[in-house]
């Protein structure tokens, strides 16, 4: 399980490169904006996490997870997804809409916005499907 903890705004700045600082989160949100999802270029292991702020259903907790559980997921280009153990979110009121039924696709990762939630899958066809009823990682 990985964990990940809130950096300060002026350290995520930082990290970021001047073009991405300056166009803002690169990803989207759903119409309802409930579901948001980022994509990352960590040292060329581009990486897609998608956060979901209100669920009607919750994974219980891992005890040795202190952070925030069961809203939060990521996968790499390859290989498996996970839940996450956090603190923080992308969620960013400056992400575009996915409209339903619009495919997105960057860095190996594709997700599909649905009226039903959003699904996201990596080049090994491993991801996740999110929704307010279920949070499904596959």
């Amino acid at each position: 399980m990985r964990y990940l903890v809130m950096l300060p705004a002026l350290s995520l700045l930082a990290l970021a490169s001047p073009a991405q600082a300056q166009s803002g989160p690169t990803g989207f949100q759903s119409p309802s904006k409930n579901i948001a999802c980022q994509y990352f270029d960590y040292d060329r292991q581009n990486a897609l996490r998608c956060d979901i702020m209100e669920a009607t259903v919750t994974a219980r907790r891992p005890r040795d997870c202190d952070l925030e559980w069961g809203k939060a997921f990521e996968m790499r280009a390859k290989g498996s997804a996970e839940r996450l153990c956090y603190g923080d979110t992308v969620t960013d009121p400056r992400l575009p809409v996915l409209a339903y039924g619009e495919v997105w696709q960057r860095g190996g990762f594709t997700c599909k916005s649905e009226q039903t939630g959003v699904t996201c899958f990596n080049a090994d066809r491993r991801g996740f499907s999110l929704s307010r009823a279920k949070q499904e990682v596959f």
